[in-house]
């Protein structure tokens, strides 16, 4: 953006205290979008009337989540008719809220320009608003490869407990025989009480399990480098930040035969298994702990993909969307730097 301030208010519901892949995606972006233009970085709008404000007449809202976003979504909508108004959809907005939920179906209609985090997430949109999407994938700093343990296999998962990223199955799975030295970790927060629950009783019923319960980013991006592989059980996703932080830290991954893993690794991944089937992950963790070769394979393949996930990428694709819905000159040739 040229010198004169421009203000951007960005939404997102879930803000730092939440931890999750909404919010960092959300503060990468205002991250990337602060050399270019004011970002009041909100999780409504208008903001409450006793949260004091810096930011002057805002240009354009920039909404994360279709349908948790539907209220500012439409209160912008009314009050800016004509000023750019961009939704980001998560995995729950693309697989089912925008099927179902007139919120997020109504935050469609109003939307100027949508994003979906993954290819595949394309082919979900309902044609009528597919002309006005566009994919931008998210993106994690490569990290240097760890040099893994030749006597402790790990296998982790990471992701808050909850129904969208089915915890249980990699309980289960986890439960299954394996040769010694195979381990499971699990990362994140219950969301529910029955997931603590089966968690502390996969602990005291399998040895190999753990669950580490939620570890700071940095430190969970550290043990996804150690770890031998990465799981994500997931029945649907927007496009999982953890499986590109495992990427760009020479971790493979396995993953659910899902549209938002696909739009990640690629539809002829070698790596996924049927969603809930426990048994079908631990023959594939069997697999990667016994076959290098196969180990191999799937780290090829995750190198192959690792430049959609470079952050100068994400960036310029960030700041020309905006710079293109602002209808800034020649927002599509616009050198970024990082």
């Amino acid at each position: 953006m040229e010198s004169e301030a421009k203000t951007v208010v960005l939404i997102s519901p879930a803000m730092a205290e939440s931890n999750n892949g909404n919010w960092h995606t959300a503060h990468r972006w205002a991250q990337f979008l602060s050399g270019y233009c004011d970002i009041a970085l909100l999780n409504q709008w208008p903001a409450p009337a006793d949260e004091p404000t810096r930011h002057g007449t805002p240009q354009a809202l920039v909404a994360l989540h279709a349908r948790r976003s539907a209220a500012s979504i439409r209160a912008w909508a009314e009050a800016y008719p004509d000023k750019p108004l961009i939704v980001v959809l998560t995995g729950t907005d693309l697989y089912r809220d925008i099927h179902t939920d007139a919120d997020a179906q109504q935050s469609l209609a109003l939307a100027s320009h949508l994003v979906v985090l993954q290819e595949a997430g394309l082919a979900a949109l309902p044609d009528a608003w597919r002309a006005k999407a566009r994919v931008i994938y998210q993106s994690a700093p490569a990290l240097k490869p760890a040099h893994k343990s030749s006597r402790r296999f790990g296998a982790l998962m990471v992701g808050h407990l909850r129904e969208e990223k089915d915890p249980l199955t990699y309980m289960r799975a986890a439960a299954h025989d394996f040769e010694a030295g195979v381990h499971f970790d699990q990362i994140g927060l219950a969301l529910e009480p029955r997931f603590a629950e089966a968690a502390r009783a996969t602990e005291q019923q399998t040895p190999r399990y753990r669950w580490l319960g939620g570890l700071p980013r940095a430190a969970t991006r550290q043990r996804i480098k150690r770890a031998h592989v990465l799981v994500n059980c997931s029945h649907m996703e927007g496009g999982a930040q953890v499986i590109l932080e495992a990427v760009q830290s020479g971790t493979p991954v396995l993953a659910s035969h899902i549209s938002g893993n696909f739009g990640m690794l690629g539809a002829d991944y070698a790596g996924y298994f049927a969603p809930g089937d426990d048994a079908q992950l631990a023959a594939l963790v069997r697999r990667c702990a016994a076959e290098a070769d196969f180990l191999a394979l799937l780290q090829r393949q995750c190198s192959d993909r690792a430049y959609l996930f470079e952050p100068r990428e994400e960036k310029r694709l960030v700041i020309n969307l905006l710079a293109s819905a602002l209808n800034e000159p020649g927002a599509a040739q616009r050198p970024v730097p990082l």
